[in-house]
């Protein structure tokens, strides 16, 4: 690594030695299976912000890739979407869901619909707690540093990562993300304080960066911007927000918490953003937009501060990257193989569950080399199916029948897959090529869904 000495490397050391052992002595109060799944529903307003906060963040170079390409668009399709969203998980799902004292998606959707759509329902919360994003920048970072192999990188940040859940599961996995939380602003602030210093102030970003990136679509398709507000909805179905719901001491809790997560969130996003911005003055045409944080952070940090930073940025990943491997394996285990073998060791099934996900994750990260493609491609296919019987599980008035659910659910998953491959064969300049995967998806579950509401109604009109 360029510029990268002693001082930055003892820096780094130091900041996976206290993550060691604050994994090391968490792990130590974990008895019980409810203390490794949802730390024994115990997780008070502070370490609840800090983990939602800090897991949220973990596709920090995606941040950076698609700042440094198409400019503030980033905030408005990655930030202000998920505030909203946000907003609306606090007020219409957070309590519910404390009250219902389940572990995991799936449990509310058997309880509501049958052992069906909870294992269809599973696999898909297993596809959307995929660490492949994750294990992706955990190695982009690693090669970075050390100059190594992509995919030697990602090998050996997993083995270097995965003990710290193995042990504690959910328990270790809160009490790092309360330091992560620190360590992640601090670097990002330190970051822009530097930019500030080096570069200029904000008008130099005016002055210096391409027209369409100050403008709220950066040049990119109307259509493809309006997409990522209903990749958003990605919030409803987040089995992360659904997990720390269940484990938040009181509905009060989960709901303030998601609330001040959102001031946070906006924070974040402006120091994010705007470092991200300012890279893309000082290198306008890096080969690797993804890199373009590390190559700020290398040309204007001084020693010791830049360690720090590469410090923020691996507590920006893992932080998240735990928090999915725990779920991953939680769903593996409560709602794929109890399934159908009720008398398991839960914590053994869910740390198994949690090493194929890391493999699966570490194929699929191999195969699509690019954060932003995986989060586009992962909620296209995920959210349309999910989203609507879920509201359904919550909202009685809107709930169909299990039958129709089912074929909901499986319409919701394979259609946007479909359209993926015929939208290739399509004319760019065709109306239909507008019409985006997901887009394609929620018409298809939209459909489905109110003809299932009807079918409700008309039983209901015969029945009186």
């Amino acid at each position: 690594m360029e510029n990268f000495i002693l001082f930055d490397f003892i820096t780094l050391i130091l900041f996976f030695v206290i993550l060691i052992l604050i994994s090391y002595f968490s792990s130590k109060n974990v008895r019980k299976d409810e203390d490794f799944l949802i730390n024994s529903r115990n997780t008070g307003l502070f370490l609840f912000i800090a983990t939602n906060v800090s897991t949220w963040y973990g596709g920090i170079l995606g941040v950076g890739e698609f700042t440094y390409n198409y400019g503030i668009v980033n905030w408005v399709t990655q930030g202000v979407p998920y505030y909203i969203f946000g907003f609306l998980f606090a007020f219409l799902f957070a309590k519910r869901i404390r009250e219902t004292s389940l572990i995991t998606i799936p449990q509310k959707m058997e309880k509501e619909y049958g052992k069906k759509v909870s294992i269809l329902s599973a696999l898909i919360v297993l596809i959307l707690s995929s660490p492949a994003p994750y294990i992706l920048m955990l190695g982009i970072i690693f090669a970075k540093i050390f100059s190594l192999n992509l995919i030697f990188s990602m090998i050996i940040s997993l083995l270097f990562i995965l003990p710290f859940i193995l042990k504690g599961g959910f328990v270790t996995d809160i009490k790092t993300d309360l330091f992560q939380f620190f360590v992640m602003f601090l670097g990002f602030i330190l970051l822009l304080l530097f930019s500030y210093k080096n570069i200029g102030d904000f008008t130099i970003l005016k002055e210096n960066l391409p027209k369409e990136h100050l403008s709220v679509t950066g040049g990119l398709p109307f259509f493809y911007v309006i997409v990522w507000f209903f990749i958003a909805s990605w919030t409803f179905v987040d089995p992360g927000f659904h997990q720390r719901c269940y484990s938040a001491k009181d509905g009060n809790v989960a709901r303030n918490g998601i609330l001040i997560s959102i001031l946070f969130w906006m924070l974040f996003d402006f120091l994010t953003t705007t470092t991200a911005l300012y890279s893309r003055i000082i290198f306008p045409s890096l080969e690797f937009p993804q890199w373009s944080y590390l190559f700020l952070a290398d040309k204007i940090m001084p020693s010791g501060f830049k360690g720090l930073f590469y410090a923020a940025i691996f507590a920006t990943v893992i932080s998240t990257l735990n928090s999915l491997l725990v779920i991953s394996g939680t769903t593996f285990s409560l709602d794929i193989v109890k399934k159908f073998k009720d008398d398991i060791d839960h914590k053994k099934v869910t740390i198994w569950g949690i090493i194929v996900s890391t493999i699966v994750g570490f194929i699929l990260a191999i195969l699509v080399p690019s954060v932003v493609n995986l989060w586009y491609l992962i909620g296209s296919v995920c959210i349309p199916g999910l989203i609507l019987p879920l509201l359904g599980a919550y909202y009685k008035k809107i709930k169909i029948s299990k039958r129709i659910t089912f074929f909901e659910i499986i319409f919701g998953f394979f259609v946007p897959i479909i359209w993926i491959f015929i939208r290739k064969r399509l004319e760019k300049n065709s109306i239909l090529y507008l019409v985006e995967p997901m887009f394609a998806g929620l018409i298809f579950s939209s459909i489905i869904h109110i003809y299932g509401m009807m079918e409700n109604e008309k039983k209901k009109n015969e029945f009186n």
